[in-house]
């Protein structure tokens, strides 16, 4: 019974001894493999590995996948026009060299976190000290993040650290200036509206002008037009006239004098004096056409 006691106990160490002398790296993971407090090993394959038990060997684990630096407080700078921004970024990094990254910080992710922000305050404060604001916020945005990333990398890399991306979420003009701001811009928007309203009460007036013009020579060519077609129509009844009376001129003739009787005695108060014997009635006395001998003044 002693026996199976001792063996059960020897399977029972052995078993705890073979235990430490395995870990598992995950394959979201780095391992540092320490000996007696020194790093003897990095261990970037995952799977199943084997170390001396401790205390001779010991094993820290360190995060792969890409983290975020992400804080909720904002940030002011100060442009070269001397406008204070208000201005919220994150980081994306990832540990790049484990080792260094250990002796660096010790493998404390406060402290590599709180040097990427010191270093990305830094980076921002000279990038936006050089540019206005109007290229902050709209014209060469793309740049500044380029630039910010690759200063913010070059001082990660000294822990170790690889900095991923920059990006800024939001940049704003801070609240004592957004009204001073506003106000500029609705001057400038109501500068730019009268302009446009100038433009346009020219061009409708220039548009009017030509619409006028073109109405005055369209009538002109219309009553050009008129005229001409009313000659040719009084010419023509002209001639059918003419060539109508030219048959028989006496009949010409008294067609005539009815048409003069008729304009002269139209109203009943028109009063005419002349000699009787005048060839102003010599239809009205001689149907025939011939005059008779003179006689007194008639009215």
């Amino acid at each position: 019974m002693s026996r199976l006691i001792s063996a059960i106990f020897g399977l029972l160490v052995l078993a705890t001894l073979a235990s430490s002398m395995l870990y598992v790296v995950d394959q979201r993971q780095y391992a540092i493999v320490f000996a007696l407090g020194e790093i003897k090993e990095v261990v970037n394959e995952p799977g199943l590995h084997f170390k001396l038990p401790p205390p001779f060997q010991n094993v820290s684990y360190f995060e792969k996948r890409i983290m975020t630096i992400d804080t909720p407080d904002s940030d002011r700078f100060i442009t070269s026009e001397k406008k204070n921004l208000v201005v919220d970024s994150f980081v994306k990094w990832r540990i790049s060299d484990p080792k260094l990254y250990y002796v660096s910080v010790q493998g404390r992710e406060s402290d590599a976190v709180y040097r990427i922000q010191q270093s990305l305050k830094d980076a921002l404060n000279n990038e936006i000290g050089k540019r206005t604001v109007n290229e902050m916020v709209s014209g060469v945005r793309d740049k500044v993040m380029q630039d910010i990333s690759s200063k913010v990398n070059v001082d990660a890399g000294k822990i170790g650290v690889e900095v991923v991306d920059v990006r800024l979420k939001r940049v704003e003009f801070s609240d004592e200036i957004k009204d001073s701001v506003f106000k500029r811009m609705e001057s400038e928007r109501k500068r730019v509206a009268n302009e446009l309203r100038s433009t346009g009460f020219a061009d409708s007036e220039k548009i009017r002008a030509d619409a006028d013009r073109q109405r005055e020579v369209i009538l002109a060519e219309a009553y050009k037009d008129a005229q001409r077609v009313k000659g040719d129509g009084d010419a023509r009844a002209a001639a059918i006239y003419s060539e109508a009376f030219g048959r028989d001129p006496e009949f010409y003739g008294f067609y005539r004098s009815l048409e003069a009787y008729r304009n002269s005695f139209r109203n009943k108060g028109d009063v005419m004096v002349m000699e009787p014997n005048s060839e102003f009635f010599r239809y009205l006395k001689a149907p025939g056409g011939r005059v008779a001998a003179p006689a007194a003044k008639s009215r």
